[in-house]
């Protein structure tokens, strides 16, 4: 099995380069990466203690912020080294004030993981819910550093699992805890012989969007839009999400919409303006003077939407029309929003929960978004219902990050 992950650590870089010129992922993706070691060299300065966190992307990296907020709050002395794979969390990560040093993670190799090392000598490693590189990973037990994972998630069809899933367990095996999000990954681990070393701590993305919906700023402009409306608010939507809620936009003038597309490339900001009969760029809002004919803004900027989540009268959160799954249901229900999406949820236990306690609902197509946006707006026992799990969902999960700060200082892994 080394071999076949041999393989593809070196055929991944080779047709990610392939694509760059007709991808402008894969052209992040590479360019990031060049001569990064160096700049690590450069860069980190080798007189400070450091700790490294590493996330896949965007989403992992709201789960390990409140952690790595807090640990630098509460231990000043130590640098924070932050790593990404993906364009999606580096590209909109880079000049985040929370850390000291943001790169791109070398692709994984024994060379790779040997020179990282060298540079950052990490005093603790924080790997955040997935992402196992077998070398990185074994380059930290070589070096006895603690290796913790927060938010962790498993499911039963992943390799650890399976007959001949030997290789994926020994990544496993140089974790020192397991901080998991529920029940089933602690009882995956256990089969596997993770017994001594395995915390049901939950998710910290609760409090992330607690903290970020008690931290909230107004927006002045949206504030004047809304203006004692019904609001529905679509959050991270893809064409299929645009293309259901674009019919009852346009023929229910009297609601309001505030579309923000997952991907705002100029093609896919065109899309929404062509399938939004009556809409405008929140960029262009204020220069256009009030009209009772626009019912709809489309966001064309990054870093807004955690907030718009307040103004709505109802919360849709797109990815569930597509291969992928659903995005952050969390971001509307912390404000008591009831939360809609479309089908494909499952692999995320967060809608599956909220959908089970009444908090969100899922739908299937256009009739059945209609009918359930219809539903809400009368404002009846169903809204009032929906609206309060979705808050309580929230709020009884909170307190991850105090776990594993707990375990961190109980066990002398950082000394503040």
């Amino acid at each position: 099995m080394e071999v076949l992950y041999q393989i593809f650590i070196r055929l991944y870089p080779f047709f990610v380069r392939l694509s760059s010129p007709f991808n402008e992922k894969a052209k992040f993706w590479t360019e990031g990466r060049k001569k990064v070691l160096k700049r690590m060299q450069e860069g980190i300065d080798p007189a400070h203690p450091l700790i490294w966190m590493h996330c896949a992307s965007l989403g992992e990296f709201e789960q390990g912020r409140p952690l790595i907020e807090k640990i630098r709050k509460e231990c000043p002395s130590y640098k924070i080294l932050l790593t990404f794979f993906s364009p999606s969390g580096y590209e909109v990560r880079k000049n985040y004030n929370g850390a000291d040093y943001i790169f791109y993670l070398p692709m994984d190799s024994r060379n790779h993981a040997y020179t990282f090392m060298e540079i950052a000598k990490p005093s603790l490693i924080l790997f955040v819910k997935y992402e196992f590189w077998y070398y990185y990973l074994n380059e930290a037990k070589k070096r006895n550093i603690p290796l913790l994972l927060v938010s962790g998630i498993f499911r039963k069809n992943q390799p650890f699992f399976s007959k001949y899933g030997y290789f994926y367990r020994a990544s496993l095996s140089c974790f020192t805890h397991f901080f998991v999000q529920n029940e089933e990954s602690l009882s995956l681990l256990k089969d596997i012989g993770f017994r001594e070393n395995v915390t049901i701590s939950g998710d910290t993305r609760f409090d992330r969007v607690i903290e970020i919906a008690q931290q909230f700023e107004p927006i002045t402009s949206i504030e004047e839009f809304c203006n004692g409306s019904d609001i529905i608010v679509a959050g991270s939507t893809w064409y299929e999400d645009d293309k259901i809620l674009a019919e009852y936009a346009n023929r229910k003038r009297s609601v309001k919409f505030i579309i923000a597309p997952h991907n705002i490339s100029k093609q896919r900001l065109g899309e929404c303006q062509r399938l939004y009969k009556t809409a405008v760029l929140f960029s262009e809002l204020k220069t256009l003077k009030a009209s009772s004919d626009i019912n709809t803004i489309i966001i064309d900027n990054i870093g807004m939407l955690s907030r718009l989540y307040k103004y709505a009268t109802i919360t849709y959160i797109g990815g569930g029309f597509g291969t992928d799954g659903v995005h952050n249901v969390l971001e509307g229900a912390v404000y008591g929003k009831p939360v809609v999406f479309g089908p494909v949820y499952d692999k995320f236990i967060e809608a599956v929960e909220l959908v089970k306690n009444g908090g969100a609902v899922s739908i299937g197509n256009a009739s059945a978004l209609e009918a359930t946006f219809n539903q809400l707006l009368d404002k009846d026992e169903k809204f009032i219902d929906t609206s309060r799990a979705a808050l309580n969902y929230v709020y009884n999960k909170k307190g991850a990050t105090g776990k594993i700060l707990e375990y961190i200082y109980k066990n002398r892994l950082l000394t503040r």
